[in-house]
């Protein structure tokens, strides 16, 4: 594939996420699609042949990207802690710096959740499973308190999500600007991590 193909192919995914991220997927044609590109529907047809394709291959981009970075640092050779504490910086990062996927991938879970289970089942797996597998041998070295894997990353990621999904409620009722958004979640960061490391990976023997 040439330059040009490969340009013409980053347009119109850039312009898919923006539009999918604005009307979710139902409410996003072809037409908006190619609008927003500034390239023609049968083009857009021609890189991605529907809708659904497009969707499916800027999701799946997406969910990469966060299951990587995850996979990344558990695979480190640095302790429990030390690999979840990485986690919630670079979700927090992850966060800040793509506002609108949080509340894009809520609405779409609400829609058609099996949709998104299907599109990167694979990486989903294998995050979940590293995850629990380094959770629970940290339990059995005694590193840290006895806490159910699926518990601790649900908590983990509803003290990051929620932030980002009330983000307009939040900047209403504290008066806030972007900058003090911003400020105020890192703060937040900060109190999540030492949240975690301090209560639920405390062992229990030290309580």
């Amino acid at each position: 594939m040439n330059k040009d193909n490969i340009s013409t192919e980053q347009c119109i995914k850039d312009a898919a996420q923006k539009i999918f991220l604005k009307k979710g997927f139902d409410g996003t044609t072809t037409r908006d699609i190619a609008e927003e590109s500034g390239i023609n529907r049968a083009l857009v047809n021609y890189y991605f042949r529907s809708k659904e394709n497009l969707f499916a291959t800027i999701f799946a981009e997406n969910a990469e990207l966060y299951l990587a970075g995850n996979i990344n640092i558990l695979n480190k050779p640095i302790g429990i802690r030390e690999k979840i504490i990485e986690i919630i910086n670079l979700d927090f990062q992850r966060h800040i710096d793509h506002p609108d996927l949080t509340i894009f991938i809520n609405n779409e879970l609400h829609r058609n959740f099996k949709r998104l289970l299907a599109i990167s089942p694979t990486r989903m797996q294998e995050f979940l499973m590293l995850f629990s597998s380094q959770v629970k041998e940290a339990i059995e070295r005694k590193e840290i308190r006895s806490v159910d894997p699926n518990h601790l990353l649900a908590i983990i990621s509803a003290s990051i999500k929620f932030h980002f999904a009330s983000k307009p409620i939040l900047m209403h009722c504290y008066n806030m600007q972007e900058k003090d958004f911003i400020n105020f979640v890192s703060a937040q960061k900060d109190l999540v991590i030492d949240m975690i490391n301090t209560y639920l990976l405390t062992p229990e023997q030290t309580i």
